[in-house]
């Protein structure tokens, strides 16, 4: 498979330089762009529509459809998409602890695909992973999946089928666990997301759609070297994300996304989710907050904070709270020195006031907050200090091997990583190191919330920290501790999803846990 890859992204490569050069003609880059719609399951009889606004529902029962669509992601700037519902992200499903979840997914794409309801300990049955815990959905069928709410939070759910490719196509939605506890007078989800844009491939589209770039195509046939094709000799480099020149704020980009309306006096609460490949490292403008929780598992005693950069990693929910005690009209934005980042903005807008725009300040350089030394200590699961029924070390680097560039846990790649076996009831104390150059690795463990414990070596100082993804950047080591109190077969991998669809994956699987489901093999399962 690693193979078809390589030559699939050559090809790609190869079109878009004899396109950019005047060589290669307008009618056949249509042709070449039909084709690779084609191959990906992309409609071309029909023009879809546009998306429209996400919906907020009520998730106790839910039918959410996987369908083709057109999003303007700004005036002028519309690209294809898969979405939930006809919307990108698809619908915030909210539901309130102890609430049954009954989400009826109806596939009207033409491949199969999934839902996986990232960070959230659903029974394994129920984990929308291809071949691992069900076949994935085809065509013009429906699966049905159900749990209890149990743990209030910030959550996610995107296809886990092909997902390098259907997440970064549009299939994606934030799942909210309300706390009967929590008492807000605004509360905002935003997800955030990066894309390629029509210039980006060096193609044009016409306006419908009928795709005459790339924007959409298989993003798996990235170049994941510096930009030179000879594989053999490609520096260790870290793989290239340039090409995604769209940054969006659920699914609207700069002067497009929707302003957050609020009073003075209100209590808001925003919840920032990546659903990207790409860390974002959000400022709020002029108001003090406290981060209250991480992944959606609450901070001990957050203190106030203000002018700190928050980076979020792909896969990762930070949710901040603040008072609006400053009249006006305020920025939320990403901090950086690329262009793109001016995209990834919105503003705080108090009702009744106007004349009064907040200015950015994008490429001042902040304090990054640091979550390993905020909040109080208190009561947790796990210390460094005591024993475990099992320890575990995780390598993660960025790897030659048979001219292809793989992205490996201890030196292997899936399906041939080392898998974790663990016992209903076990701790099991993992420690993660980053061997690779460049490479971030924001690794997710399904099914299973783990406490991190030290970072480089140093005793986290402040709350303890639970948590379902960790971004561990080069040269970082980081260990953390989950016990094994939801039986299943189970992944954790890195959720920049080109790493993990080139091998940085492996399984946690219970020895004593017996699956009753038997994989299709004509399934057309694809986890990754």
């Amino acid at each position: 498979m690693m193979n078809t890859i390589w030559l699939k992204s050559i090809i790609i490569s190869a079109v878009i330089v004899l396109v950019t050069t005047g060589c290669f003609k307008q009618n056949q880059a249509k042709d070449a762009a039909v084709q690779m719609k084609n191959e990906s399951g992309m409609s071309h009889a029909t023009d879809p529509k546009l998306t429209s606004a996400p919906a907020r529902v009520n998730g106790k029962e839910v039918t959410i459809t996987a369908q083709e669509s057109m999003l303007e992601v700004a005036k002028g700037e519309t690209i294809p998409v898969w979405t939930f519902n006809n919307s990108v992200p698809g619908p915030e499903i909210r539901v309130k602890v102890g609430d049954t979840v009954k989400i009826h997914l109806n596939n009207q794409l033409k491949v199969p695909v999934s839902i996986h309801w990232h960070g959230y300990p659903v029974p394994n049955e129920m984990d929308g992973i291809p071949g691992v815990t069900q076949d994935a959905v085809a065509p013009g069928k429906t699966f049905t999946y159900e749990f209890q709410a149990t743990v209030p939070g910030t959550y996610w759910y995107h296809s886990h089928q092909d997902s390098v490719n259907q997440v970064d196509k549009g299939l994606y939605g934030s799942f909210i666990v309300e706390d009967p506890k929590d008492n807000y007078d605004r509360d905002y989800t935003l997800v955030l997301d990066e894309w390629m844009s029509s210039s980006a491939t060096g193609m044009q589209m016409n306006g419908t759609s009928e795709m005459d770039n790339m924007a959409g195509m298989d993003h798996s046939q990235m170049n994941m070297g510096s930009g030179d094709m000879d594989h053999g000799n490609m520096p260790m480099e870290g793989h290239d994300m340039s090409m995604y020149d769209l940054y969006t704020i659920n699914g609207k980009s700069g002067n497009s996304v929707e302003k957050l309306s609020v009073k003075k006096g209100d209590k808001v609460r925003l919840r920032l989710i990546n659903a990207g490949y790409i860390s974002h490292q959000m400022h709020l403008h002029g108001h003090d907050f406290k981060v209250v929780s991480t992944d959606g598992q609450p901070m001990n005693n957050p203190a106030i904070i203000r002018d700190q950069l928050l980076s979020i990693a792909p896969g990762e929910r930070y949710d901040i709270e603040f008072i609006a005690d400053q009249p006006g009209s305020w920025l939320l934005e990403e901090h950086g020195t690329d262009a793109r980042i001016q995209q990834m903005r919105t503003y705080i807008q108090y009702e009744g006031i106007s004349g009064q725009k907040d200015r950015s300040d994008s490429d001042k350089v902040l304090t990054t907050f640091d979550l390993t030394q905020y909040g109080n200590p208190s009561a947790s699961r796990f210390a460094l200090d005591q024993s475990f029924d099992q320890e575990v070390q995780m390598n993660l680097n960025t790897e030659m091997k048979n001219g292809e560039m793989v992205y490996t846990i201890n030196g292997k790649v899936y399906p041939n990583t080392d898998k974790i076996h663990v016992k209903e009831g076990e701790s099991i104390k993992v420690t993660m190191v980053n061997q690779s150059k460049q490479d971030d690795h924001p690794m997710h463990l399904h099914g299973h919330f783990f406490q991190v414990l030290s970072k480089n070596g140093v005793p986290l100082q402040g709350s303890p920290v639970v948590k379902d993804t960790l971004n561990v950047k080069p040269g970082e080591s980081y260990v953390i501790a989950f016990e094994a109190n939801n039986t299943g077969y189970w992944m954790f991998h890195c959720h920049d999803l080109h790493h993990a669809s080139a091998g940085m994956v492996t399984d946690v699987e219970y020895t004593d846990y017996r699956s009753n489901y038997t994989p299709d093999p004509n399934a057309g399962n694809i986890p990754e």
